[in-house]
């Protein structure tokens, strides 16, 4: 998607795509990381979300990298804490005990710049970008986290019915992005509590392991 879209919808507060509670979906499959107290997880399109703060109060660490600024600054009020900010590269880096986060686009963010990631929690970032955009998006993430391990929550429902984002995702798309780099393993399946803006879908949470 353009930059300008994501830009215009904080700008406009048409910020649907956040949820007012903690993921329930990570809660129930986090353990299968195999994650430790202190370990770091980055959240890719992360906007500002609870997911975060609940994160953190298990006692792990946070990275994550965010298009819009107003949505981090939204993260660190809720927070309830200060950041320092400063310049990494293109982007800006929103810094906290515990917490990390960079503001621009996700492909000018480079591994030094990310440093070492444990896993990954993708609920937001595979599913806002159009099919067009997801081999790139997946060699990316491959890449700037060394293959760290994944969980992956995805969604299918009639495209038909409504335009992305969040856009429709076959097990054929998840297998065709991250396939030979992972070892692909579906841990959850079955119909997403409301649908998408009104519409049935099938939610889906994947465990991505490193060949």
């Amino acid at each position: 998607m353009e930059a300008q879209f994501w830009q215009d919808k904080w700008q406009k507060n048409e910020i649907g795509f956040h949820e007012p509670d903690v993921n329930p979906l990570l809660v129930e499959h986090i353990s299968a990381l195999g994650l430790e107290p202190g370990d770091r997880i980055f959240l890719p399109l992360c906007g500002k979300t609870l997911d975060i703060a609940w994160l953190l109060s298990q006692g792990y660490r946070v990275v994550g990298v965010e298009l819009v600024e107003l949505a981090i600054e939204q993260l660190f009020a809720e927070l309830e804490l200060e950041p320092d900010i400063s310049r990494a590269g293109t982007l800006l880096c929103y810094q906290a005990p515990g917490i990390d986060i960079y503001v621009g686009d996700l492909f000018d963010l480079s591994v030094d710049e990310l440093g070492t990631v444990d896993a990954v929690y993708d609920r937001a970032a595979f599913v806002a970008l159009p099919p067009e955009m997801r081999a790139s998006y997946a060699k990316k993430m491959t890449e700037v986290t060394h293959s760290a391990d994944q969980l992956l929550i995805t969604f299918e429902y009639d495209q038909s019915l409504m335009s992305g984002p969040p856009f429709s995702s076959t097990h054929s798309d998840v297998e065709n992005s991250y396939q030979p780099a992972y070892q692909l393993t579906l841990l959850s399946e079955g119909e997403m509590p409301g649908g998408l803006k009104g519409h049935p879908a099938d939610e889906f949470v994947w465990l991505l392991r490193q060949e």
